[in-house]
């Protein structure tokens, strides 16, 4: 089974792409899940888990917390009661994008070492 490559298209998330897209294992997510009241996704009738857009959000929320931030779990859970809406989201989207831009420099690097300097043949 392909993965849809267009992810804002998709309604709700198997636990396998949430796992996949942000590179936290499932059985971390069911952790988080009995643990922070904010990660709900919805089930179905076999009980299989269905992650919607603001589910990811708040995964990627406590993610930053826990693993970034390096709180506990109880720590994690203190923050967002604290602060809902405004739990460092902000910085971990930065620290997303900075580390894509750094990726993309090494590329470039890696692509002008790879090409000889001008003039100079093969």
């Amino acid at each position: 089974m392909a993965l849809n490559p267009n992810k804002e298209l998709k309604k709700y998330y198997s636990i396998k792409e949430v796992s996949d897209m942000l590179g936290i294992p499932d059985s971390t997510l069911r952790y988080w899940e009995k643990e922070f009241k904010e990660i709900a996704p919805k089930k179905n009738a076999k009980g299989i888990r269905h992650y919607t857009a603001a589910d990811i959000e708040q995964i990627k929320r406590v993610n930053h917390l826990v693993k970034e931030k390096s709180l506990t779990i109880k720590g994690a859970q203190v923050r967002l009661k604290e602060n809902p809406k405004d739990t460092a989201l902000d910085t971990h989207e930065i620290v997303e994008r900075l580390k894509g831009v750094r990726q993309e420099l090494i590329a470039l690097l890696d692509e002008l070492n790879a090409t000889p300097p001008c003039g100079q043949p093969l």
